[in-house]
């Protein structure tokens, strides 16, 4: 595999592409089988997550002081689209259980607490998890329920959340809740670092998910749940900013999420390029039939559009330049553009497409959560929408 941005610098591509070697060649192999464990729910290859780390693909984004690698989104954005091209649920929970680092650095722990969480993190031995989304807080990010609240020196959580990607595997959390109903998502959500060994803590079992089985995901509940003030994440009030309130939808984490899928619809289309070139029909190898070599230089063209406008928008954000007009379209578009390329892969393969053997279906599975999570196609149309009505 190799990396498809143009602009790429050479140790970037280098670094991609050990990943995606690493990756192609110890996890390939065994993705049916970690897919059907769990009577169906997947399973996570901890062992896999520990290879990575010894080849410092762990905490990518960790600065260098702490001993990390201190990435910046393109370089990131990188690895992750050559990771995805082998199984994008693999991909997405390493980078969510690695690039919690600043979890705990935005915390008021010691710093020898914080170097100990942050060493396991690089040694691939420690988990991070994002407690954020309820059953009444996804896209409408403000309507939390989970209270923390103080008492004495002890702030107390209280609460539940839901579709919490590494809950069941994670070691900590970064818990997003209400400290001050009146002042609401204006000054009054907090976000506290809980350890998972904590009393009350109690992660549900994996879902039964449609894809990205390999990146488990399961409810997380507080049941007064005790933490010391250190534990608070960052300034009280502040785990709600930007559009629509969500620090969790902040403008660079969109277009670095679709860096995921474009790995995996390339994937899609380097399938249809190898098979297209070795079935034959009516005497001609089927790429040679105008329908078929148009339908495969479109969907190459746009997954080429889309990671265009992907790192166009890291390298942006990268620069400090702010990316709030063009990241949710990227995210919207993306999402879509990908999605609708798995399933065009399946075309261009016909019955072969529809069987389990070229992995196409998981691969149409796998996109479908993009123009979901992390902030639906329709709420990426809505803050547009926003944006150009002012």
């Amino acid at each position: 595999m190799a990396v498809e941005y143009l602009l790429a610098t050479e140790e970037q591509r280098e670094f991609a592409e050990l990943t995606g070697s690493i990756c192609e060649k110890e996890l390939a192999p065994r993705i049916e089988e970690l897919e059907k464990a769990n009577d169906g729910r997947g399973q996570y290859p901890m062992d896999q997550h520990k290879k990575l780390a010894e080849a410092g693909i762990c905490g990518l984004n960790i600065p260098e002081a702490w001993g990390g690698m201190g990435m910046g989104y393109v370089s990131r954005g990188l690895i992750y689209e050559e990771m995805s091209k082998t199984d994008i649920g693999f991909a997405f929970s390493q980078r969510g259980a690695t690039e919690k680092g600043d979890f705990v650095l935005d915390s008021h722990l010691p710093d020898a607490e914080k170097k100990q969480w942050i060493d396991g993190i690089l040694a691939g031995d420690v988990v991070g998890a994002f407690a954020h989304t309820e059953p009444n807080a996804g896209s409408d990010a403000n309507n939390i329920f989970t209270t923390a609240v103080k008492d004495g020196d002890e702030w107390v959580i209280n609460g539940s959340k839901c579709f919490i990607t590494n809950a069941p595997i994670a070691d900590f959390y970064k818990v997003v809740a209400v400290t001050d109903k009146e002042k609401g998502p204006k000054g009054g959500i907090s976000a506290f670092f809980v350890e998972r060994d904590r009393l009350g803590v109690s992660p549900g079992l994996p879902e039964m998910k449609m894809g990205l089985k390999l990146s488990p995901t399961s409810t997380v509940s507080f049941e007064d749940v005790r933490v010391p003030e250190d534990h608070l994440i960052g300034k009280l009030g502040w785990a709600m900013k930007g559009e629509g309130g969500n620090a969790a939808m902040w403008a660079g984490s969109r277009p670095y999420l679709i860096a995921f899928a474009v790995g995996a619809a390339q994937r899609a289309v380097d399938i249809c390029k190898k098979y297209s070139k070795e079935r034959v029909t009516f005497k001609k190898r089927i790429v040679d039939h105008q329908a078929v070599g148009f339908q495969i230089a479109d969907m190459q063209m746009r997954v080429d559009m889309v990671r265009n406008m992907v790192y166009t928008n890291l390298e942006a954000a990268d620069r400090g330049i702010d990316i709030g007009r063009y990241s949710p379209g990227c995210k919207a578009v993306g999402a879509e553009v990908c999605q609708q390329v798995a399933w065009d892969a399946i075309q261009v393969l016909g019955g072969y497409g529809y069987m389990k053997e070229y992995g196409l279906e998981k691969i149409a599975r796998d996109c479908r959560i993009f123009s979901i999570f992390d902030g639906s196609s329709e709420i990426m149309r809505e803050i547009v929408r926003r944006q150009i009505s002012r």
